[in-house]
């Protein structure tokens, strides 16, 4: 699976850690390909607060048809 920036995706995980639930909606802000690929994606709460903002491999991501 191949994103670009401003892209809506699913998180295929949680991340309790994080406040991050399985199946909540991210964008993507970045995208990083030095060593591997990474997407930097940002999780807003209904108030559009951001959650958390942090780098994801693509595994851990669904792409939002």
């Amino acid at each position: 699976m191949k994103l670009s920036t401003y892209d809506v995706v699913v998180l295929a995980n949680s991340i309790p850690e994080e406040g991050l639930i399985k199946g909540m909606i991210g964008t993507v802000i970045d995208v990083h390909s030095s060593l591997a690929v990474a997407y930097e994606v940002e999780f807003c709460d209904q108030h559009g607060r951001t959650i958390a903002s942090l780098a994801l491999a693509p595994e851990q991501l669904e792409h939002n048809p």
